[in-house]
């Protein structure tokens, strides 16, 4: 595996199109001393999809990806890219850890030109990642003029130089203004729909939300959740009007458990899809219960995010 020096991208050499999922991890662990910042993280990327890591502060994330590239050794489990083990020479990967970093007295072009020289890329490779990422019309630019945006697409052009099966992203959108989130968001679904499979990590819920087809959780190094993002917001929440509401949640409580049952001035809360507002009725009902109102609340991925990871303090990172 070939890295660039400071935070530049890297890129690997192909040797792509191999059965199963793109990515594997099972029990990986690092810890520094005593302090242990991934504690037995277990998770599948499927082939072709946006996978987001999302945690809250310290939580883990850059670590995980670093140990997926092979640049931080773990304490124990292990973390397989297409089939070999991270790290592996010739594996398809190519990546954008902390952020990109070249020469800013060069243009765009050159700096792909001497990533090229040691990556072996040809110069059509370079004028097509340099269109993969909407940066033909200032390809000749000096790096120092580039704003945020086109500095973060030029670090994804250099990770795609050599033509990788999986994309590895650190914080993609950090720092870049709303249409810069814009075309990072549209670049990332192009890499999947050209059949790339990509993990990033990401403290915008907001763009995870839009960009990702599914995401894990992670917390304290651990995996709290690894689902599609539909899933996690599918579950919602029923908000139910009913009397007595003491008697409506033990009925409900019975259904789906206490721990989703909660009341909240004179409304009942019901932690559920909307599938199940039917049954919850007609239980309610055949209790004697008065259901004046039912209806379902959606929630957003940020609701679900503070909810299962108990953050209050800012969000995630």
């Amino acid at each position: 595996m070939q890295q660039q020096t400071g935070t530049a991208p890297h890129a690997v050499t192909s040797g792509r199109r191999v059965a199963g999922p793109a990515v594997v991890m099972a029990g990986l662990t690092k810890r520094y001393g005593k302090r242990t910042v991934v504690d037995r993280l277990s998770l599948e990327v499927r082939r072709g999809e946006v996978f987001g890591v999302l945690g809250p502060n310290g939580a883990g994330k850059t670590t995980t990806l670093r140990m997926l590239l092979g640049l931080v050794r773990p304490t124990a489990g292990t973390a397989s890219v297409l089939g070999m083990p991270a790290g592996s020479p010739g594996v398809a990967v190519g990546a954008l850890v902390e952020g990109p970093g070249f020469y800013p007295y060069l243009s765009g072009r050159d700096n792909l030109r001497v990533l090229a020289g040691h990556t072996g890329a040809s110069a059509a490779r370079i004028a097509a990642v340099l269109s993969i990422t909407d940066l033909e019309d200032r390809a000749d630019d000096r790096y120092r003029t580039y704003s945020l945006g086109m500095k973060q697409r030029l670090g994804v052009a250099a990770a795609l130089l050599t033509d990788p099966e999986v994309v590895v992203l650190d914080e993609p959108t950090n720092g870049l203004d709303p249409a810069g989130i814009t075309d990072m968001r549209a670049l990332l679904r192009r890499l999947a729909t050209d059949g790339r499979t990509v993990v990033l990590s990401s403290h915008l819920l907001g763009e995870v939300e839009q960009s990702c087809d599914r995401v894990a959780i992670i917390a304290e190094g651990r995996l709290v959740v690894e689902s599609t993002v539909e899933e996690l917001r599918g579950l919602g929440r029923l908000e139910i009007q009913a009397a007595p509401l003491g008697e409506a949640a033990l009925v409900a409580a019975g259904l789906v458990g206490a721990d989703r049952v909660s009341i909240v001035g004179d409304v009942l809360h019901v932690q559920a899809p909307s599938s199940a507002a039917a049954e919850i009725n007609r239980a309610l009902v055949h209790a004697d219960v008065e259901v004046t109102g039912l209806r379902q609340s959606a929630r957003t991925l940020e609701e679900v995010f503070l909810e299962m990871t108990g953050d209050d303090a800012g969000g995630p990172r």
